[in-house]
């Protein structure tokens, strides 16, 4: 399985620490304020503004409500947080997959979809799934909201906290419940590529 050497993710964890710090800073609030808030451990949310750590999308999501921004937020340019009445705000953007933001986790290599886009009521990603076991995963990943999931190439297995799962090949879909935990394994022999849209509660 080709994993994405860490000296490669480097940059963008650090982009998305600095753009935390930013963020917070701006909402005046300590790590400590921001950790209670979010349910993120106080060494987690430090590790995260110094680039230390992948957080997985639950945790980052967790940030994003507590800082009540976008999560793209988190992935975007420093000063580049929109105005919700901005008049000039456009109609459509577009995403190039290769110069989209990039956040790697140990299971999942993320692109970040349309973060140009103020006042998203949708999270698309482009993602390819690493992981092939749960063994490979800490817990479940469950934020509030619902997830589309449609498979590109390859095919992956949805695992539910519940016991239940879900078996998608190329070209198939499946819409669920995020807030129920759930992790997608790769079951083909290169990594699944998929496109996936989180909506909020």
């Amino acid at each position: 399985m080709r994993r994405v050497p860490a000296a490669q993710a480097l940059p963008d964890r650090a982009r998305v620490g600095a753009r935390l710090r930013e963020i917070r800073k701006q909402r005046r609030l300590t790590l400590k304020a921001l950790s209670a808030s979010s349910g993120v451990a106080l060494s987690t949310l430090s590790k995260m503004e110094l680039g230390q750590v992948s957080a997985s999308y639950e945790k980052l999501a967790a940030v994003a409500r507590a800082l009540s921004v976008d999560i793209a937020q988190l992935f975007g340019a420093a000063g580049a947080e929109p105005s919700p009445d901005d008049a000039g705000a456009p109609l459509a953007v577009r995403s190039v997959l290769a110069s989209a933001p990039r956040y790697d986790t140990e299971n999942y290599d993320l692109r970040m979809l349309a973060t140009a886009f103020p006042t998203k009521r949708m999270t698309p990603a482009w993602g390819r799934i690493d992981a092939r076991s749960l063994t490979e995963f800490n817990d479940f990943v469950r934020h509030p909201g619902q997830e589309f999931v449609m498979v590109l190439s390859g095919s992956v297995r949805i695992r539910f906290e519940t016991g239940e799962s879900i078996a998608l090949k190329r070209m198939e879909s499946a819409y669920f419940d995020s807030g129920v935990g759930h992790v997608y394994l790769s079951t083909s022999k290169q990594p699944a590529q998929l496109v996936v849209v989180m909506s909020p509660a």
